[in-house]
C-alpha cells in the first residue's frame, strides 16, 4: 500500500501545480523516512517522489536538516547497480549540491568514494555528466575536495580521457573538456600558498598514478597526436610531481626525466602555441607552470636543452600576453639556473639579449621587467664565457643590472651583485666605462652606507667591490668616494659576515692580499 503510495505522489508531483498542495500537506516528512527502506520499489517512488515536489524551492535546506543526505548515500552505496536508483540519488545530490550546509553534511559521508564507483561504471555521457556537475559543486568545499581527490577521482577521470582520447565525436569531447576542468579545479584549485601536508600526500599519489596513465598513453598513441585536452592533464601532472620535488621528495627526479623523454616538453609548447591567442587562461597557467617547474631538476634541465626546448621558448617570448612572457622568463631562468652551458646558449642570443634589455626599461609590465633583469643576472651568474659578457656589454644590458643593485626586494639585489661579481672576474675591462657611466661605484657605497640595507646585500657589495679594485679607474672612484671611512665603520658592525667582510675589502684596498 505504501509503495503504492508512494508511486502515485511521485506522478502527481509531475504536476507543477500540484507540488504546492503536496507541501502544505507536509507530505515530504512523511517520505522521508521511507528512504530508509529496504525495499528498491519504494526508494525508487520516494526518492522520485521528494525529488519532484522539492525540486528548485526552499524546501531542500529542509530536506538537508531532516537527514537525506545519509539516506541518499546509503543508495548510492547499497545500490550502486540499480541504475534506476542511482539515477534518483544523483539527481538528488545534483540539485542539493549548491547547498553549504548539503556539502558540510557529505563530507561526513563517504559519498567520494561512491562517485568514484559511479565515474567508472558509467557508460552513457548523461550519466558522467551528472556525476561531473555532482563533483565540481562539492569541489568548492576545501575538506570535499581532498576527500575527493584521496578517493581517486582524478585517477578516474584520467582513465575517462584515456578512453575518450582521440575520439572526433561532439558528445566525447564535451566529456573530455568537462573531465579536464574538473581535475584542474581539484588539483590546481584550492588557496595558493597554504597547502596541508595531507594535501601533499594525496598530491604525491595523484601524481604517480597520473603519470601511470600518461605511460600508458605513450604505448598506445603517438605522442603528436595528444589533444589539448589531455596535454592540459599531462601539465596537472608535472606540476605535480615538481610540488612534491620541492617538499615531499620520492625520486621526483626520474619521474621528471621520464615526462620530459615522453615528450611532455614539446606537448606542452605545441598546447602553448594553440592557445597563447586564445585567452584561455587556465590552459596558458597549467602548461607554464608545468614547464617552469620541470625546469628544476638539473636532470631535466640537461634534457630540455638538448631536445632544443629554449629555443622553442624563446620563440613563444613573442606573444604580446605578460602573463606568458612572464612565466616563460622564469623557465628559461630555472634552465640558466646552475647550467654554464645553458647560461652560454642563452648568452649567445643577440635577439634574445636585445629583447630582454627592452624588457629590463620599456615594459608597462613590472613583473615582466622584473624577470628580465633576474634572466641577465642569471645568464651573467651561471656562464664563464667572456663572450657571453661581451654580448651582454654590446645589447646594453649591463646599467640594468647595476639599476638592479637598488632593488627593493633584497634578492634581486643580490642576484645582480653576484652576477656582476662574477662577470667582472672574468672580463672587468670590457665592464669598466658601463660600470662608470651607471656610477656602479657610488651605488654600491650608499648601500654600505644605508643601514636599511640586508647584511647580505653589505657581504656582496664588498664582494664586487673587492673586483672593481682590479681596475685602475674604478679605485680611484673607489677612493675620491670615500668608501674606506664607510669599510671601517662595518668593522664593528652586528653581523660577523658583514665583518670580516669588510676588514677584506680593506686588507684589498691595501694592497696586503
Amino acid at each position: 500500500c505504501a509503495v503504492k503510495a508512494a508511486h502515485v505522489l511521485s506522478e502527481i508531483a509531475k504536476n507543477e501545480e500540484m507540488k504546492k498542495p503536496c507541501i502544505e500537506a507536509d507530505l515530504v516528512l512523511t517520505l522521508i523516512p521511507l528512504l530508509e527502506s529496504t525495499d528498491q520499489e519504494m526508494l525508487l517512488h520516494a526518492g522520485r517522489a521528494i525529488g519532484r515536489i522539492c525540486y528548485d524551492n526552499d524546501l531542500q535546506e529542509e530536506l538537508v536538516k531532516v537527514g537525506i543526505i545519509p539516506s541518499l548515500v546509503r543508495i548510492l552505496t547499497d545500490y550502486a547497480e540499480s541504475e534506476p536508483l542511482v539515477h534518483v540519488a544523483l539527481l538528488a545530490l545534483y540539485n542539493l549540491a549548491d547547498l553549504d550546509s548539503a556539502k558540510e553534511a557529505l563530507s561526513m559521508t563517504k559519498v567520494a568514494e561512491q562517485l568514484v564507483k559511479q565515474l567508472r561504471r558509467a557508460e552513457s555521457h548523461e550519466r558522467l555528466e551528472i556525476v561531473f556537475e555532482v563533483l565540481q559543486a562539492l569541489a568548492e568545499n576545501d575538506a570535499l575536495k581532498v576527500q575527493l581527490v584521496e578517493a581517486g577521482v582524478p585517477e578516474a577521470l584520467s582513465e575517462i580521457l584515456l578512453r575518450l582520447h582521440g575520439s572526433s565525436q561532439a558528445e566525447d569531447t564535451c566529456i573530455v573538456k568537462a573531465a579536464s576542468d574538473l581535475i584542474v579545479s581539484l588539483l590546481l584549485g584550492g588557496k595558493k600558498g597554504n597547502i596541508t601536508g595531507q594535501e601533499l600526500k594525496v598530491a604525491k599519489n595523484n601524481a604517480k598514478s597520473i603519470f601511470l596513465i600518461l605511460a600508458r598513453c605513450e604505448n598506445s598513441q603517438s605522442k603528436d597526436s595528444l589533444n589539448s585536452e589531455f596535454a592540459l592533464l599531462v601539465s596537472i601532472t608535472v606540476f605535480l610531481t615538481s610540488l612534491t620535488y620541492s617538499v615531499l621528495p620520492f625520486s621526483s627526479d626520474g619521474n621528471c626525466l621520464r615526462m620530459v623523454q615522453l615528450g611532455v616538453i614539446h606537448q606542452l609548447l605545441d598546447l602553448l602555441e594553440k592557445h597563447v591567442q586564445s585567452g584561455d587562461t587556465s590552459v596558458q597557467q597549467a602548461a607554464l607552470s608545468a614547464l617552469q617547474n620541470l625546469a628544476i631538476p638539473v636532470v631535466s634541465k640537461v634534457q630540455m636543452l638538448e631536445e632544443g626546448v629554449g629555443e622553442r621558448i624563446e620563440a613563444l617570448l613573442r606573444s604580446e600576453s605578460p602573463p606568458v612572457q612572464f612565466k616563460l622568463l622564469g623557465t628559461l631562468r630555472m634552465l640558466a639556473d646552475g647550467q654554464a652551458d645553458a647560461a652560454e646558449i642563452l648568452g649567445h642570443d643577440p635577439m634574445l639579449l636585445n629583447r630582454l634589455v627592452q624588457w629590463c626599461s620599456g615594459s608597462d609590465h613590472s613583473g615582466i621587467c622584473g624577470e628580465a633583469n633576474r634572466l641577465l643576472a642569471s645568464i651573467l651568474h651561471h656562464n664563464r664565457s667572456q663572450e657571453v659578457v661581451k654580448a651582454i656589454q654590446a645589447a646594453q644590458g649591463v646599467k640594468h643590472l647595476v639599476s638592479m643593485t637598488t632593488s627593493e626586494h633584497a634578492a634581486m639585489q643580490n642576484e645582480a651583485l653576484t652576477a656582476l661579481a662574477i662577470a667582472s672576474a672574468i672580463d672587468l675591462e670590457t665592464l669598466e666605462e658601463s660600470f662608470k657611466e651607471s656610477q656602479l661605484v657610488q651605488s654600491l657605497h650608499k648601500l654600505l652606507q644605508d643601514d636599511d640595507t640586508s647584511p647580505e646585500v653589505k657581504y656582496n657589495s664588498m664582494g664586487l667591490l673587492c673586483r672593481l679594485l682590479n681596475s685602475g679607474d674604478l679605485r680611484q672612484e673607489i677612493e675620491e668616494d670615500k668608501i674606506k671611512d664607510t669599510l671601517e665603520r662595518l668593522c664593528s658592525h652586528s653581523n660577523a659576515n658583514v665583518v670580516k667582510e669588510a676588514i677584506t675589502t680593506l686588507q684589498v684596498m691595501r694592497g696586503e692580499t
